[in-house]
């Protein structure tokens, strides 16, 4: 909103207000993007905090689970508002209105950012252990995801909406034969010209299952104070700079990387992200005076999927993200381990003491502040890893 205030404003008086041509750099924007989003957090926390804890929004706490975690029971949840409403402002006040790929993060955030509330209220609220059913969750997270990757799938190839529709068209009267140009080829990191040639399908299904899986993985994480968050932060911004390369036609074609217009623009959403996250963990550092819920984890975790499909980076996603990934798979084989052996054995048997892995660790005697100061110092070495694909070729 405001570059569109300072083009007209300069427009109008282009000798009077030449300073505001400062608003035209995307790197300004995004460090103010940052402060603003990391302000209106710190602002707005504890009344956010105050009122959920007058609506007797408090975090149910497993009593099978880890002990130490009873004393957490009544803590404020749904903690994920205030994050998402300093991206949302933030974002809306430094990007640039006219960009597609932010408007398109923007939905699915603020998209599983409402299923994450429906959860969480069902289960607060309405007091439902439950909560949202496991199928439903999924299906609303399916169609958000499918919405996204129909769309993507043409408009990371073409350089306007109109395009979009027009490569749409010809996918649909070739009979859906149509190939996608070699920027929407799946990439691999560390090779300069190893990539895989998706098709259109194939990369509906590859775009749905990163963001629905980047979405509960994030969601899985979040068990500590503090734990998800921080990492959340590091990939975020570390995406920042993949979509500050990949929109920059110079950097991308150094770095031998796909140019795709407009793809930078998505480094104030990155930006407002961190900012966001900062300002949530200044809240949520142990002992938590919040958590972050279902409506800021899968919010988040749709954000990075989104983001990393956009910028071509969907494995350099799952190395930066490496914790999300062995929480996630962590929840799996359990679950799996356990069908399997007590079918087979007729009971079931487990591979973890408990799963997620943060809990792993908790119950072999690793205090809460050490698992998530150690996950944090693995996701910044992976992040660092992720960084270095951009040169490492």
């Amino acid at each position: 909103m405001l570059l569109t205030l300072s083009q007209w404003l300069l427009s109008l008086f282009p000798d009077e207000l030449g300073f505001l041509r400062v608003f035209q750099y995307l790197t300004f924007r995004a460090v103010l993007a940052a402060m603003t989003a990391l302000l209106i957090g710190l602002a707005l926390g504890p009344w956010v905090i105050r009122r959920l804890t007058e609506m007797k929004i408090g975090q149910p706490i497993r009593e099978y689970g880890v002990q130490t975690h009873l004393g957490k029971r009544g803590t404020p949840t749904m903690g994920g508002v205030l994050v998402l409403l300093g991206i949302a402002v933030s974002t809306l006040l430094w990007f640039d209105w006219s960009n597609r790929f932010v408007w398109v993060v923007m939905i699915v955030t603020f998209g599983f950012g409402a299923i994450g509330w429906a959860d969480d209220y069902r289960k607060v609220v309405r007091k439902d252990p439950e909560g949202m059913r496991s199928r439903e969750k999924f299906f609303w997270q399916t169609l958000i995801g499918l919405f996204a990757a129909v769309y993507l799938a043409f408009s990371v190839s073409e350089t306007s909406n109109l395009r979009v529709v027009e490569l749409f068209l010809r996918w649909v009267t070739s009979g859906f034969s149509t190939d996608l140009p070699p920027k929407a080829d799946l990439i691999v990191p560390f090779f300069k010209t190893v990539s895989y040639p998706l098709g259109v399908f194939g990369f509906m299904a590859l775009t749905w299952f990163v963001i629905v899986g980047a979405s509960n993985a994030v969601n899985f994480t979040d068990g500590l104070d503090g734990l998800a968050i921080m990492p959340v932060v590091l990939v975020g911004s570390a995406l920042g700079v993949f979509a500050y390369v990949t929109g920059n036609s110079v950097f991308s074609r150094y770095l031998l990387l796909p140019y795709i217009p407009g793809a930078g623009e998505l480094l104030v959403f990155c930006a407002a992200l961190a900012g966001a996250g900062l300002a949530f963990l200044w809240f949520n550092a142990n002992p938590a005076q919040v958590f972050m819920g279902d409506v800021g984890a899968l919010a988040l975790g749709g954000a990075l999927g989104t983001i990393a499909v956009i910028t071509r980076q969907e494995i350099v996603l799952g190395i930066m993200g490496g914790v999300f990934v062995a929480e996630a798979l962590s929840v799996m084989a359990q679950v799996a381990w356990f069908k399997y052996t007590k079918k087979r054995y007729g009971e079931g048997r487990r591979i973890f003491l408990m799963a997620p892995l943060h809990h792993h660790y908790e119950k072999k005697g690793w205090t809460e502040s050490q698992v998530v100061v150690r996950f944090w110092i693995i996701t910044m070495l992976l992040c660092l890893v992720g960084l270095a694909s951009l040169k490492l070729r």
